[in-house]
């Protein structure tokens, strides 16, 4: 079925959200908004929209918000409304790094579900403790690994678990930007302080900020698990205190009696590309590519055989793909739709943990684990990039 509103699908109250972060001007807050409210599953509530009283005030007064429930702090916030009768369901945490362990924990602790943006944490340290909490709390816990919502990433997903590629060998990863290509930070660029400020932004900067999305989509689509990696991290920009540039080179688990192999680029000083990203799989009977800046479409090559094009809700496009598309084939769907698509399995999770249901085994979203592993990632490339690219386990 397809994700806006079949016949065999009951409307349910709209969840109640609340957000943490993502005040005026800040582009992944509006994101979140826009996704959240594309499949009509969430009403915006309340929120603790900046660190900056001012701001939270004008940002709350923008969105239409009552201003009895826009918050000084996210503390605040979830003690109020986990009190109140008609209090969020649900909180978004769209903020630099450093603070999603503890917003997240306020609301975990209260059983307010948690949609947190990526990376999970600053800190390797946080990611633990975060996931304890999460395991204990009744409440559901969504990472916006929003490239595991996009249509043909789950037709590569279904096809390679159906065997189609048969034996997985290969996978390779890149995520390449140019937008740091100088030393913009310097001039106060907003976006571009944080990430590369270790304080916030952690201990990986384009492995972090990017190199866990590629990460994450290789790991999502082959279905593989990483076993031990070899990095060379590098920042080229003078006095950048983070990487803005890495090669990992990748061995993965065991599987099906094989042990695939990975290689993975991510790199914010690569002029001439945006948001590169694109994830190949190869097998013993073919293989797949996906490229973000062409989302609909999935290319596919049988051993021996001529290419194949699948598209969007084209022909040969499964059901995995098809319960997460909107419209017909020919008409682009992309990055709003694909984080909307999270936002949306997470609505069901919600919708079933509110009824005492099971949730349907077809909702996939990623989770802390997935967190947990992007941290376990990036720590193990800056220690192996630290001994000359020695492997490291994972």
């Amino acid at each position: 079925m397809a994700i806006e509103g079949s016949a065999s699908e009951t409307r349910e109250r709209r969840i109640r959200l609340g957000r943490v972060g993502g005040g005026s001007g800040a582009f992944i807050g509006a994101v979140h908004r826009m996704a959240a409210r594309l499949d009509d599953h969430y009403e915006l509530v309340a929120g603790a929209l900046s660190s900056s009283p001012e701001k939270a005030e004008q940002s709350a007064r923008e969105l239409g918000l009552d201003p009895a429930r826009s918050y000084g702090s996210f503390k605040e916030m979830a003690i109020r409304e986990a009190k109140l009768k008609n209090g969020i369901e649900a909180v978004a945490i769209v903020t630099p790094n450093h603070v999603h362990y503890e917003a997240a924990k306020e609301f975990l602790k209260r059983g307010i579900h948690v949609i947190c943006d990526k990376p999970l944490t600053s800190t390797l340290g946080d990611a633990r403790k975060l996931k304890k909490l999460a395991d204990e709390s009744d409440a559901l816990f969504v990472l916006t690994h929003n490239y595991t919502g996009y249509p043909m990433v789950r037709q590569a997903r279904e096809m390679i678990a159906n065997g189609d590629l048969g034996t997985i060998r290969l996978v390779q990863m890149e995520y390449p930007q140019d937008w740091l290509t100088e030393d913009i930070e310097s001039s106060g660029q907003k976006q571009a302080a944080w990430r590369t400020d270790p304080s916030k932004s952690g201990a990986g900067g384009s492995t972090g900020d990017i190199g866990t999305h590629a990460y994450n989509l290789g790991c999502f689509v082959s279905g593989l698990e990483l076993e031990e990696l070899s990095a060379d991290l590098d920042s080229f920009v003078p006095g950048r205190k983070l990487d803005d540039n890495a090669h990992v080179l990748m061995r993965f688990k065991e599987k099906d009696g094989a042990r695939a192999k990975g290689m993975l680029w991510c790199s914010q000083v690569a002029p001439g590309h945006e948001n590169g990203l694109k994830v190949r799989v190869y097998g013993t009977k073919g293989g797949l590519e996906w490229v973000q800046a062409d989302p609909n479409y999935l290319w596919y090559t049988p051993f021996g055989e001529p290419k194949r094009l699948i598209t969007r809700n084209g022909a040969g496009a499964g059901a995995a793909a098809g319960r997460v598309s909107r419209i017909p084939s020919g008409h682009p769907e992309g990055y709003l739709e694909g984080f909307a698509n999270i936002y949306s399995e997470a609505a069901r999770a919600i919708y079933a943990k509110r009824n005492g249901a099971a949730v349907d085994a077809a909702v996939v979203y990623p989770t802390v684990d997935d967190g947990l592993k992007g941290m376990l990632f990036v720590d193990a490339c800056v220690q192996s990039s630290k001994k000359n690219g020695a492997w490291v386990k994972v």
